[in-house]
Formats: C-alpha cells, structure tokens, sequence
C-alpha cells in the first residue's frame, strides 16, 4: 500500500480466525469458526526500521526523517540529545536534553559500540529509536549510569535526535601529505584499542587508515613508500584483529593482499597459516610453512604451526581410520547374517 490508500480487504477462514473464531469484547463483536471477514484499511504512516548488522543485534527505527542525505563518517564530532532506556523502561541515562547537547567522536570509542554504529546511519535533524543487543552495549557487566544501574546482559534503548554534525574531511578532499597524517593518527588509535582488547573497533580504524593510501598515483616517489609500508602494517595489523575474532576467511584476504604486494613477508604468511588451519584448509597450509621456512629456517612459531598442522593430519587420519573400520565391521555382519539367511 502507498500512502493515503484505503482499501477493502477480503479475508478468507485460513488468513483470518481459522477454525477458532474470536471471543467477542466490548471493542468488537464476537468471530464465529471459518468466517469470510472484511477489513476497511486505511494507511496513515509508516515509520523505516533498519536493520545495522544482519543478526539484528543493532536496530534503528526512524520517528522523526532527517534532513538531506549526508551522513556523520568515522571521526566526526556530533552533538546529539538521546534518552536511555532498560527493557522495563527505567531510564538510566539522559544527555544533551537541558543544556547543551552532548557531543562525541564517531568511532572515537567514547559511547558504546551500538550507540556509535547508530548514529553514523542518522541524518541531522533525525530522531530515531535504537535498540542494542548486551554485545553491542554493555555486555556480560555491571555498570553504573547517571540515573541507574545498567545489569549484566541487558539490551538497551535509546531515543536519540542527532542534532547537529561536523564531518572530517574526506579522503577524495586530502591532498598527498594530509591522506599520510591521517592514515598513520588512525593506525595509531588502533594500536591502542588492539592493546586493551577491543579488536573490533581496531579493525575499523585499521581498514580506515588503509583507504586513506590505497590510491596513491598521485603521491610523489617517496611519498609512495611511506604509502606502502603503511598499507602493508595496516592489512597485518587488521589480519591480528580478523583472527581474534574468529573472522579467519577476512583474515585470508587481509593476508593475501600483503603478499601481493610483499611475496615474502613472514608476518603475512605466519598470519595466513593461522588462518587456513582453523578453515581446515590443511594443503593450503602445508604451502604457506614450505614457503616461510624456505624465507626463514628457524623461525620458531612457523615450526609450531607445523607441528600444530601435523598433529590435526594425525587425527584426522585416526578418525578416518576408525570410520572405515566401523563401516566394513558392519559390511562384514551383513555380509555374515546373508550367509546365514542363505544356508
């Protein structure tokens, strides 16, 4: 339906009550079994739910449309007005709603990871109802707010209208020497957030700091260089964050697009090993520690990725062994009890 339509609907028994009817109230009449209904609609509005990671764990439902279509990016400051809610309503914080907005840094790691996500997807002007799952918010903790204590495991609501926004200069807008500044202040805060643990949002910073050179046909000769070595730190440092998450196929690619550009860098490989044993990609594997040992004889961790990978061989053969031993045990009993019928 669009907008303003009014329409009639005809329902059958199957799409309606079905075979149980409805018990009358003092709102509507009584549904008898396998009634034909009629519904008179009107649509009068509609408010867009978006749905920000795929296994809704972070979901933002538009009360208010925004303005235009620009949109805050990573690092910039937004001043916003937000309400937070617990599951049975209890307000546990409040911001920017008497006074002066409240202002943060998007992806500067100073609001929880949901809050943050949300409102890089507003536009100014919007006011929107997020709602965010316990890993996206506070997690498995007791946290004390403002107006209330916040329990282990909550999922949280929060009715933000983001006020206002100033946007960091885009990567297109940079000119050679700004593009390298902001790559390495962006590698920096990852290796920050990395040390104490949050390698999700290092992994962000990681991948913003790599688009900053990825395109570097306009930098001058020495300029490239910088460009590079920086590319290649932020592919590893991004690979770390991909396996501490279990992202172990991002973690592949990250790893690929360093020996594309360094065929003999240890790091990569080590990090690729890693990888393609907890895919169970063992051939793939076995290459990569041929190829490092080959750079590096003695490098000790890429002889306990071996040792680890012929281990998982080792077990793997055992188990295939016992599956083919159970199967001609059992084609054997069959191959007996025939016999028997037979004679």
């Amino acid at each position: 339906m669009k907008r303003g339509e009014v329409v009639s609907l005809h329902v059958k028994p199957q799409y309606g009550f079905a075979e149980k009817g409805a018990s009358g109230t003092y709102e509507h009449a009584k549904i008898p079994p396998y009634a034909d209904l009629t519904i008179h609609l009107e649509l009068l509005h509609w408010k867009s739910v978006e749905l920000l990671l795929d296994n809704e764990s972070v979901t933002k439902k538009i009360l208010k449309t925004g303005e235009g279509y620009e949109k805050p990016n990573d690092g910039t400051i937004v001043k916003v007005k937000y309400m937070a809610k617990l599951e049975d309503g209890t307000i546990f914080e409040k911001k920017g709603l008497t006074g002066d907005p409240f202002e943060f840094t998007i992806d500067g790691d100073q609001v929880i990871l949901g809050l943050d996500m949300a409102v890089a997807k507003m536009k100014k002007g919007e006011i929107a109802l997020i709602t965010i799952a316990p890993e996206y918010g506070f997690g498995a903790v007791e946290v004390a707010r403002d107006l209330a204590v916040v329990p282990p495991n909550s999922t949280l609501t929060y009715e933000v209208e983001l006020v206002s926004f100033t946007k960091e200069k885009e990567f297109w807008q940079m000119n050679a020497g700004e593009k390298l500044n902001a790559a390495s202040k962006r590698k920096e805060e990852g290796n920050a957030l990395f040390r104490v643990g949050k390698y999700w949002r290092a992994g962000k910073k990681y991948e913003r700091a790599a688009r900053y050179v990825e395109q570097d046909k306009a930098f001058l000769e020495e300029e490239k260089q910088q460009a590079q070595a920086l590319k290649l730190s932020c592919y590893l440092n991004s690979a770390a964050c991909k396996l501490k998450l279990n992202e172990f196929r991002l973690a592949v690619d990250l790893c690929t697009r360093v020996l594309e550009l360094d065929p003999e860098n240890l790091k990569a490989l080590y990090r690729r090993i890693q990888a393609y044993i907890q895919v169970g990609e063992l051939a793939l594997a076995e290459s990569d520690i041929k190829k490092a040992l080959q750079i590096d004889p003695d490098n000790k961790e890429i002889k306990l990725e071996l040792k680890k990978l012929r281990q998982i061989e080792s077990q793997y053969e055992k188990k295939s062994a016992e599956m083919f031993e159970n199967l001609f045990s059992r084609l054997s009993k069959t191959e007996i009890s025939k016999s028997r019928k037979q004679k």
